[in-house]
């Protein structure tokens, strides 16, 4: 082959060498919303069914506050999902909606912002119509139900449809679909505050904060908003900041012993340390102090030998009332890490009054397991799907020390911190 014919098929055969690689279809859930701390490998191997039964139980059920941070935080992260999870548009709601209803509603927000094919996917474009309602874009959230190419006449969005129209000037359309809407679905709330939009006259009652579409509705007719109770989203949207770490309030005071527990609760860890400094052991009631130690010790993440060993020695000597809450809070020391000796744990195992868990011993089974095989995000929805369960007050003591455990060992120590704070204070 001379020169010139090498130089005239080599564009050719560089041609034929060229490969097409198809993109990968996007992952929902890498889309997130801010700096977390937690790694991108968060889902690795978590089990996609959890997550598919856990998201919405988070969208319908009040969370203590340490749960609800952990919601916050683990659905607020960017890092790709569970497998079999990535492309599922339905899960990709239910994660927002679990995150508008945990207060969620800027973070919910940013992540829809990133997000494709909302028209496609009806759960996904309810949890941007809701974002889009609390931030006060009413006509976005019209937007988004008008493209909806499928479930148009879910009751959602025939009430939303009714809402939009009306406010569009369309009555005559409004009428009828919001007696199709009630026809499908009588609600009670929804019918009196939107009944009142299309008459334009009338007592509409007081307002309803229970959504997006009640917030909606109350704002627009220029109801009272602080008389009513808003459910955890709406208080958000109508707060001047996005919810952050897990906070209680409590009494605070009389006296410093109240304060300072006031100042964990609150966050102010340095100035509960500053003000039990000033308290002396002659001066406090014994077991109050030694609630107040374990409170700045499971605030800080410092594994406190001595205090727990106090609070052991407590739960064997106090009186009966005394010696449960005691008993208590040495469990939930001892589940963050706090060492013992064996004279300490000889007596705590003798420990009977602590509240058993109410989870079932496969679920808890479980969340030992996630915690010590380091699977993060597995052991956050199985923690989360107990906390769903117990409810606003939380887990009981037994469910709450595993949680507390399988956190750390799992490597989110911040939040099984929170848990351990929330427990305690209920030992107050």
């Amino acid at each position: 082959m001379t020169f010139g014919a090498l130089l005239i098929c080599t564009p050719a055969a560089a041609q034929t060498a060229v490969e097409v690689t198809p993109l990968a279809a996007p992952d929902f859930f890498s889309n997130g919303a801010r700096d977390t701390g937690l790694p991108p490998g968060l889902w690795r191997g978590a089990s996609v069914e959890t997550a598919r039964t856990v998201l919405p139980l988070l969208a319908a059920k009040p969370l203590s506050p340490a749960a609800a941070a952990l919601a916050r935080r683990v659905l607020a992260t960017g890092a790709d999902g569970p497998d079999g999870a990535g492309q599922d548009r339905d899960l990709a709601g239910a994660r927002i909606a679990a995150l508008i209803a945990q207060g969620g509603v800027k973070d919910a927000g940013a992540i829809l912002s990133r997000s494709s094919g909302l028209d496609r996917a009806p759960a996904l474009a309810q949890a941007g119509a809701e974002a889009a309602l609390l931030a006060g874009e009413d006509e976005r959230a019209c937007e988004i139900g008008e493209r909806l190419a499928t479930g148009r006449e879910e009751i959602y969005w025939l009430r939303l449809r009714a809402y939009c129209q009306a406010r569009e000037g369309q009555t005559d359309a409004a009428h009828l679909t919001f007696d199709l809407a009630q026809g499908v679905a009588r609600d009670t709330t929804y019918g009196r505050l939107m009944g009142a939009k299309l008459a334009g006259t009338g007592n509409p009652g007081a307002a309803s904060l229970r959504g997006g579409l009640d917030y909606a509705l109350s704002r627009s007719l220029g109801l009272d908003l602080e008389a009513a109770t808003p459910a955890p989203a709406v208080a958000a949207a109508l707060a001047a900041a996005e919810p952050g770490p897990a906070r209680w309030t409590i009494e605070n005071g009389p006296g410093e012993l109240k304060a300072a527990m006031a100042a964990v609760a609150a966050g102010d860890l340095a100035g509960a340390q500053a003000l039990r400094a000033g308290l002396t052991a002659d001066a406090t009631p014994v077991n109050e102090l030694a609630l107040l130690d374990a409170l700045i010790a499971a605030a800080s993440g410092r594994p406190d030998g001595p205090t727990l060993d106090r609070l052991v020695e407590r739960g064997a000597v106090s009186d009966a009332k005394a010696r449960g809450k005691m008993q208590n809070a040495a469990i939930l020391l001892a589940a963050l890490g706090a060492p013992m000796g064996p004279q300490a744990r000889g007596e705590f195992a003798r420990f009977a009054a602590a509240e058993a868990g109410k989870a079932s011993v496969a679920r808890g089974l479980a969340l030992d397991l996630a915690g010590d095989a380091k699977l993060m995000g597995e052991s956050a929805l199985l923690a989360l799907w107990i906390s769903a369960d117990a409810g606003a007050a939380g887990p009981a003591v037994g469910d709450r020390a595993r949680i507390v455990r399988a956190l750390r060992a799992a490597g989110l120590d911040e939040d099984a911190r929170a848990f351990a704070v929330e427990g305690l204070l209920a030992q107050r």
